[in-house]
């Protein structure tokens, strides 16, 4: 990278970390405009899963008090066979249908919780929560997008901030995980990008600091419109991507 193409990576990486500490996800969103534009779309996602690694395990340590091991378990149980399914599909269903679709959706939810912003929450169990879970990891497969099923799911439900943060940064940390073996196996990981990787530690560092202390002076409500405007990013990154 030459030094113009050098700081605009630095910068967006900056950005991804400030909206990464804010939400708890969409930091792909943020730089995968930038970078697709200065890298293959392989390295892009081995960045993003890469930096989400580091960015979503910072992130749950951080909101620790939060975390609860039996109301995560139904959503990672169903996370774990809901990847590699959504991964295997890809041949024989066209995942722009998929992305179009679930845009849609994401588009439509968020618009209509934004004007009507009262939210009577779900009764759940854990087969829903298991479902819920699967159908996360099936679109992750697909899409690369393993959040916005989920944070939904955390929103209809009525979870606090931080209970939605512990519930759906982890499964989308474990989402990560099986991607990041799958992108190690299949040769996606090279010396030169790691030292890319590295340029952009820095920035991922600081921006994910300066999230997390904005983070920590949201209300509830004005967390709420934050995760409901960056999903409606999402729908329509899928539905023109």
């Amino acid at each position: 990278m030459d030094g113009p193409i050098l700081a605009l990576f630095v910068l967006s990486t900056f950005v991804g970390g400030i909206v990464s500490g804010l939400a708890g996800f969409a930091m792909g969103l943020v730089v995968s405009g930038v970078w697709l534009h200065i890298l293959t779309p392989a390295q892009t996602a081995a960045l993003i899963v890469g930096y989400g690694l580091l960015v979503q395990s910072y992130s749950i340590w951080k909101l620790r008090h939060a975390l609860s091991l039996r109301t995560l378990a139904p959503f990672i149980g169903g996370g774990v066979l809901g990847v590699p399914l959504g991964a295997a599909l890809l041949g024989y269903i066209r995942p722009d249908l998929v992305r179009s679709g679930v845009g849609v959706l994401l588009i439509a939810y968020s618009s209509y919780f934004l004007i009507r912003p009262h939210v009577h929450s779900v009764k759940a169990s854990v087969p829903a929560d298991i479902t819920v879970g699967f159908v996360n990891g099936i679109l992750g497969g697909m899409t690369g997008l393993a959040g916005p099923i989920i944070t939904v799911w955390c929103q209809l439900r009525g979870f606090r901030r931080d209970e939605q943060r512990a519930i759906f940064q982890p499964v989308i940390l474990a989402a990560f995980a099986l991607t990041a073996i799958s992108l190690t196996v299949n040769g996606t990981v090279t010396l030169d990008l790691f030292r890319i990787y590295l340029y952009g530690l820095p920035a991922l560092g600081a921006g994910l600091w300066l999230g997390l202390r904005l983070y920590g002076h949201l209300n509830e409500q004005t967390f709420r419109k934050v995760i409901l405007i960056l999903l409606m990013l999402s729908g329509l990154v899928l539905v023109l991507g």
